[in-house]
């Protein structure tokens, strides 16, 4: 077990990076990713999520030069922030690429069970391949226990036993009366079925909300956030300090804030982040707060 799925995310390069290599990860994307690699001395490529590609990234524009010195790519579906869900059809080009190139596929996918439709299940990377594959998963999404610290690391056997000769010099592993917590939540359904639920009434009422102010419906398929596409004219920060006005005192994140500047473009821009995490009242005032705006 690991203390989280974060701490295995950041502790994962030391295993595999040497300094001077390359890993690729997501833009915008989970911060160990990158903290990692710089830890491990390692260099951040970063490939750039946009909406006209359905928020994956183009593996075939990363340079060669780049590609040869890299030993992981990260990619996280659900993904935060963007809130997009990987097609088995791009999983397939993504392993492939992996195993052309001798890089690790390196998937951290606590969002899986958060999606909003039972016809559209978010897949794993290892639907596709074992071999050189590996996923990382947590229970702070799916069971809501973000506190306990608990999660692990499952695909190819021979990339885990190199980790486990990392992280048996970082920890002992997670204590096992949580260890055993983790077990009971693992072993129930009824919970997340609920957790689901939630969620989607959660959801309906902010993008409720935001489309009847004028906005575009953004609706994700998976995670528990909502990536929204602000008005034209106005910068992420911008839109995000008018919602904190105190008429309606909505917290969002800034797109610009969670992404870098790629090749002159920030591909956070234009978007804030919507946490569903409040509880199902909190978000009915939210949404009749937000109700009041015009964004037409």
């Amino acid at each position: 077990s690991n203390i989280g799925a974060k701490e295995a995310v950041f502790h994962f390069p030391l295993a595999f990076v040497n300094p001077g290599d390359y890993v690729l990860m997501p833009n915008p994307g989970y911060p160990p990713y990158e903290r990692g690699t710089t830890f491990a001395g390692g260099k951040a490529y970063f490939m750039n999520l946009l909406a006209e590609n359905n928020f994956l990234p183009k593996l075939d524009e990363i340079p060669a030069e780049i590609v040869k010195k890299s030993k992981i790519l990260w990619l996280n579906y659900p993904n935060n922030p963007t809130t997009a869900v990987a097609t088995k059809e791009f999983y397939k080009e993504a392993v492939d690429f992996c195993h052309d190139n001798n890089i690790i596929l390196a998937s951290d996918e606590p969002y899986t069970e958060n999606y909003y439709d039972e016809r559209n299940k978010p897949l794993s990377a290892l639907n596709i391949s074992k071999e050189g594959v590996v996923v990382f998963q947590s229970l702070s999404k799916r069971s809501n226990m973000t506190c306990y610290r608990v999660g692990w690391v499952a695909g190819d056997e021979n990339i885990i036993s190199v980790f486990k000769k990392v992280k048996t010099n970082i920890d002992s592993g997670t204590c096992t009366f949580i260890q055993d917590s983790a077990i009971a939540a693992l072993s129930d359904e009824v919970h997340v079925e609920q957790f689901r639920r939630d969620y989607k009434i959660k959801r309906d009422l902010i993008i409720r909300a935001l489309t009847s102010a004028g906005l575009e419906n953004c609706a994700p398929k998976g995670t528990i956030y909502i990536w929204q596409k602000i008005p034209k004219g106005m910068t992420s920060v911008e839109f995000a300090k008018k919602l904190l006005h105190k008429d309606v005192a909505v917290v969002t994140t800034p797109g610009s804030w969670i992404s870098k500047e790629v090749n002159g473009i920030n591909p956070g821009e234009g978007y804030v982040r919507f946490a569903l995490v409040p509880t199902i009242a909190e978000c009915k005032v939210a949404a009749e707060r937000l109700r009041r705006l015009r964004f037409k």
